[in-house]
């Protein structure tokens, strides 16, 4: 029996889904960042979540 083909298991798997509206500025900078920065749209809101929450904790413990 041949082995498994595919993608491997990740080690963080993106189960969850969460649907957003923006507008049309927000779209567009958005889209801005990842052409800049050479990422998916995804992998730009994520690391808006991770600054976002880095800046709520340093908020928490004041």
């Amino acid at each position: 029996m041949s082995p498994r083909t595919g993608r491997p298991p990740s080690d963080n798997p993106k189960v969850l889904n969460t649907r957003i509206r923006l507008s049309e500025s927000d779209n567009e900078k958005l889209d801005y960042c990842c052409e800049v920065l050479g990422l998916t749209k995804a992998a730009v809101i994520r690391a808006g979540i991770e600054k976002m929450y880095d800046e709520a904790r340093k908020t928490a413990k004041k």
